[in-house]
């Protein structure tokens, strides 16, 4: 006869056994494989967003680039003849703060494996010779101290020479403040430089990337005979945030973006990554008579 359980027993708490499986060991992600658009969120393949021309597939949110990265997708296969590339900024005002201005500058020459904030170089655009200089702004901000303001301006003089137009890719914080005066006398140095230049008659090209503001702005990239811009782009002197705090008014939407500052005519064009270098040729070839 089966033993019958007692009636206390029938109200005591009965413990819940649950089947637990074993843990999986988790593999790390590899570096490289995948990127997270800092726009939208989307998660992007690595070799995808390189084929997009580092342009996100869902929302069209265009990535810094490196000024290498900008030759390649700009100039005939990549190549180009750099000029200039060993000058690099002293310390004149010996400038400290959280730390000095040479350890920023060893830094970031480690970093990007350059000198300085811009690179100057001849090449070919759709087979026609052209003077650029290409901001990069992984070197501090891409600030604009002596050496950027003297290799701009000697690349102005280089097409000059040899009559040739002209194309600048700006991308920078603004001014260099590690060198003070310093820096802010480079905006009337370029720009009486492109002064110059635009008695040649020869186009000069500004291209103003994501993003260009300060003393850049208020000098040579704003000077050009086109001034164009990617997508999304900030472009102005002081930032949103600043200009917010002073006049303190709501800013109105998009505010200082391509597509804002076209609606004003503070640009000519605001043209997609991937149309840039095909863009650039019509406009040089327009300019010097050479349609095709």
């Amino acid at each position: 006869m089966a033993q019958l359980m007692p009636i206390s027993e029938w109200f005591q708490k009965k413990e819940k056994y649950v089947q637990i499986t074993p843990k999986t060991e988790k593999r790390p992600m590899p570096d490289g494989i995948w990127s997270k658009c800092a726009e939208c969120g989307e998660i992007i393949y690595q070799k995808e967003l390189v084929k997009n021309l580092w342009v996100c597939p869902k929302c069209d949110f265009h990535y810094k680039l490196a000024a290498c990265d900008r030759l390649n997708i700009l100039l005939d296969e990549g190549k180009s003849d750099e000029f200039d590339a060993s000058l690099s900024s002293a310390d004149p005002l010996k400038f400290e703060a959280e730390k000095t201005y040479i350890e920023s500058l060893n830094q970031s020459r480690e970093k990007t494996g350059l000198n300085d904030a811009v690179i100057t170089v001849k090449g070919k655009i759709d087979s026609r010779n052209v003077i650029m200089a290409i901001m990069d702004f992984r070197f501090i901000g891409g600030s604009m101290g002596s050496v950027v303001g003297e290799k701009v301006t000697r690349a102005v003089e280089m097409a000059i020479k040899n009559k040739l137009p002209l194309v600048i890719v700006s991308s920078s914080g603004g001014a260099r403040m590690q060198e003070g005066m310093l820096s802010l006398m480079q905006m009337a140095k370029t720009s009486a430089a492109i002064a110059r230049f635009k008695k040649t008659g020869l186009p000069y090209i500004s291209v103003l990337t994501n993003p260009t503001t300060g003393g850049v702005t208020a000098s040579f990239a704003s000077l050009g005979d086109i001034i164009i811009a990617e997508p999304q782009a900030l472009v102005g002197f002081a930032g949103p945030r600043v200009i917010e705090k002073t006049i303190r008014q709501k800013l109105p939407k998009d505010f200082q973006k391509a597509e804002f500052m076209l609606g004003y005519g503070q640009i000519d064009l605001v043209v997609h990554r991937k149309d840039l270098k095909a863009t650039i040729s019509k406009l040089i070839n327009f300019f010097t008579g050479e349609l095709r």
